[in-house]
């Protein structure tokens, strides 16, 4: 019983070191850009059957998402250069 807590201690212990500080956060972010991603494959598929009126729409929308997702790949870059300095 007790080599079993050892090691159960230091397998978490592991495990708690192991992990970033924002991991949640580095979640949330990836999450948001694969949303994002999605969006921009929709836009694009869009630009197949839409008219030239509603093709400014679609480009300034894809313009949107593409600045977007540029603002998430800062944000995670931001975190990992917080995690490894």
């Amino acid at each position: 019983m007790l080599v079993r807590t050892i090691i159960l201690s230091a397998l978490m212990l592991t495990c708690a070191l192991a992990f970033h500080d924002n991991t949640f956060a580095v979640f949330e972010l990836k999450e948001e850009l694969q949303i994002r991603y999605m969006n921009l494959w929709e836009l694009l598929q869009q630009l197949e059957y839409v008219d030239a009126r509603q093709r400014e729409i679609v480009y300034a929308e894809i313009e949107h998402i593409r600045s977007e997702i540029q603002r998430i790949i800062d944000l995670l870059l931001e975190h990992d250069r917080g995690q490894h300095p």
